[in-house]
């Protein structure tokens, strides 16, 4: 396979079956009791945001970015971010956060957060949020919140809980 093969694409509701299966194959049925899911459960994600890698037809990944609240701040959250196995190590993954990071970029949005490892997503541009600076709604080790800042300093403006920004406050 070459890496000339893959299309990359915004992400439509034709992609969502694919996606959802995608998804379900790499993160299985826990993903649902994981944090990161309870809070896409408050609302839909940006769709003009998010973006799939298409092989002869099929998606083979997929990123989303969502929408979040943590206090008075606003940000999106990345994820998830999957990659079939055939495709993994290939560099799609990053090629499709790089992307959404962009579009995030361009749609004048301060910050992007994930649960992630740092590993993998600090050559992003990802830092660790300070402990306890934000709460997520179930268990999250605190190492794994990170966070990509388009404006420096944007981190500050989130604090406390994090919900999906359709549930907070106005």
């Amino acid at each position: 396979m070459s890496l000339a093969d893959v299309a990359y694409l915004p992400e439509t509701p034709a992609h969502d079956l694919e996606i959802d299966s995608l998804n379900d194959e790499a993160f299985g049925p826990g993903r649902f009791a994981r944090a990161a899911y309870k809070i896409r459960e408050g609302g839909p994600h940006e769709r003009a945001l998010s973006f799939v890698a298409v092989r002869q037809g099929a998606v083979i990944a997929s990123v989303r970015m969502t929408p979040i609240a943590a206090g008075k701040g606003r940000s999106l959250m990345l994820g998830p971010l999957a990659v079939r196995p055939a495709y993994k190590s290939l560099g799609i993954g990053r090629r499709l956060v790089a992307m959404a990071l962009e579009a995030a970029t361009g749609a004048g949005w301060p910050s992007v957060i994930l649960v992630g490892d740092q590993p993998y997503y600090g050559p992003l541009g990802f830092t660790r949020i300070p402990y306890g600076q934000i709460s997520m709604p179930r268990p999250v080790d605190p190492d794994r919140l990170l966070i990509h800042e388009i404006v420096p300093g944007s981190a500050s403006g989130l604090t406390g809980d994090v919900v999906h920004a359709a549930m907070a406050p106005p």
